[in-house]
């Protein structure tokens, strides 16, 4: 009886500290049940019901650069046959981006304020970086970079030149050429890019093309559907994807008045399927590495093309541009036909839409971090912090 009697004094106490572990755990199972990796949703994807996600990575400064040991490469269509894009009938690039990347440099597209993010230089570059978040589509990003001692010609040619891209860029494991059309310059292009451990290698079917005016280019790339490259479980399709800039010549901070400097001006937004709240992370603490690696790479092929070096097909395609005069881009701009919205590609297969973890019941998270703070008193992870990450994850996919 004395037994009996112990058990049930100390019981409440065994339920009071089980179950706090159980609820623990229950949240994890379903956290981790929603962020699954790809192979488990490839296992279960009959079962499982699509949400939207985004993430935006900056395209060069997202997170950190992985270093892989499979093999880059490079491929041309040849432009010789049926490949060469008719400018009238496939307008992957037209004058609405055009006009759409000129109201973004003018900051009249009618977007939300800039949020300034970072403001730092080195002797031969000065960078600033802005964030902001749109109502509606993930967060969008603005740099400024001056690099001194750079032509606007040569960080054009520096942007669009893929085979050298694969020598500093290690993200980029593949660069091939789709369609192109000689006229006007338009490219269709295909990059798979390495991401890190947690995420699968991402696709991208890419359009891009160049407008001159006076000695400024625009520089437009973004986002197109391309069926006749089919969807491949590995690597990941991007759709929604947006990365532009508008490069001209100003005058140099060494103050002795010639215009020797580059000014570079980038907008960028993607979808990549990773929650806001990580990738926003991933930005802050990887950008300034990789703004510094893309000045290496810079330098390194303003020596390359000073040496003599030929230029490569998709550099020689950056000099295919379309010329239009200060008076049209002002009319273009004028026109009352404009959306906020990026013309970018947008629709996606559903079976390879990401849960972001959107619909998790904020009192179910929150509740299950309750519970598992009270149980851990020590260690590495404190209740501040297992509460913040609550908090967190309760807001994915809405605005900080």
């Amino acid at each position: 009886m004395d037994v009996i009697v112990a058990i049930c004094k100390v019981l409440p106490d065994v339920i009071g500290m089980i179950v706090p572990i159980w609820v623990a755990v229950v949240f994890g199972v379903l956290v981790g049940w929603l962020w699954r990796p790809k192979w488990a949703r490839s296992a279960i994807k009959n079962l499982a019901i699509p949400t939207k996600s985004s993430f935006v990575s900056v395209s060069g400064f997202g997170f950190p650069k992985v270093a892989s040991s499979e093999p880059s490469t490079i491929l041309f269509s040849d432009t010789s046959s049926s490949s060469k894009l008719d400018g009238e009938m496939k307008n992957f690039v037209g004058e609405e981006d055009l006009k759409h990347i000129s109201k973004l440099v003018n900051e009249t597209d009618g977007g939300p304020a800039w949020i300034g993010m970072m403001d730092k230089s080195t002797s031969n570059m000065s960078y600033q970086a802005w964030r902001r978040d749109p109502e509606t589509g993930p967060p969008q990003y603005r740099s400024r970079t001056v690099y001194e001692d750079m032509s606007p010609e040569m960080m054009r040619d520096f942007f669009w030149d893929d085979e050298f891209r694969l020598k500093w860029d290690d993200m980029l494991l593949e660069a091939e050429t789709i369609e192109e059309c000689p006229n006007d310059g338009t490219m269709v292009v295909k990059w798979v890019r390495k991401f890190p451990f947690f995420c699968s290698d991402r696709e991208y079917i890419i359009g891009r093309r160049i407008w001159e005016s006076g000695k400024a280019y625009y520089c437009v790339t973004k986002g197109v559907q391309y069926p006749s490259v089919p969807r491949r479980t590995k690597p990941r399709r991007v759709d929604l994807y947006y990365s532009s800039w508008f490069i001209r010549a100003v005058e140099s901070r060494k103050g002795d008045g010639q215009m020797s400097a580059c000014e570079v001006l980038l907008f960028h937004h993607e979808d990549m399927g990773i929650p806001w709240e990580i990738a926003k992370l991933g930005v802050r603490q990887g950008m300034w590495g990789a703004v510094k690696n893309i000045d290496r790479g810079l330098r390194r092929y303003q020596k390359h093309m000073a040496s003599g070096a030929p230029l490569s097909h998709c550099a020689y395609m950056a000099h295919v541009n379309s010329k239009i005069c200060t008076d049209r881009l002002k009319q273009l701009e004028n026109t009352s036909n404009d959306s906020q919205e990026i013309v970018t590609c947008e629709q996606t297969v559903n079976d390879e839409k990401k849960p972001s973890g959107k619909n998790i019941p904020k009192l179910l998270v929150v509740g299950g971090a309750i519970a598992l703070a009270c149980t851990i008193d020590r260690g590495l992870l404190s209740k501040a912090v297992i509460l913040g990450v609550a908090r967190r994850f309760a807001k994915v996919g809405r605005r900080l």
